[in-house]
């Protein structure tokens, strides 16, 4: 067996043992930060979920009703032009939702676990949210996502940001 076949029937192992082999390092370069795209960091991990941007008043109130399925990896993230106090609710939403409210730093504040499809309960984020990301019901909890993870975003100020672009 040569040199070659030999690493790649090691990988391929290490790969069926469920053994991950550290990926080379990424820099954290403004060039992986992109408008349709979530970072999510924290204790338990990273996550990235492609998106949907809201920020327009009537993009935001339209959100992700009438929705009948979302991909795991997917979301909406509903933007606004400062930092305040934000509900939400389900009315015409067809689907259970995560809903995690960010401060201006791209903090999580607060995470509302599985939002009911068309309950018109208002859900509150707090005072000073400046974006919602909203994901599959469930998934925040599963991934682990809770107060204090961090979001990488270009929306929010690359000065200010806990984990900046």
């Amino acid at each position: 067996m040569t040199g070659t076949a030999r690493v790649l029937w090691m990988a391929i192992w290490l790969a069926l043992a469920g053994v991950m082999l550290p990926a080379a390092p990424v820099r954290a370069e403004a060039s992986v930060c992109a408008e349709n795209v979530v970072h999510l960091r924290g204790d338990w991990g990273q996550a990235r979920f492609a998106v949907d941007l809201a920020q327009t008043a009537q993009e935001r109130s339209r959100g992700l009703m009438f929705v009948e399925q979302m991909p795991r990896g997917k979301g909406m993230l509903f933007v606004y032009p400062r930092p305040g106090p934000v509900a939400f609710w389900m009315k015409n939403t067809l689907i259970p939702l995560d809903m995690i409210f960010m401060d201006a730093t791209g903090t999580v504040r607060h995470v509302h676990h599985d939002a009911v499809p068309g309950d018109l309960t208002s859900i509150e984020g707090g005072r000073d949210t400046l974006a919602v990301l909203e994901i599959n019901g469930g998934l925040a909890r599963a991934i682990g996502i809770v107060p204090g993870s961090q979001m990488r975003h270009p929306a929010f100020d690359a000065e200010n940001a806990a984990w900046p672009c």
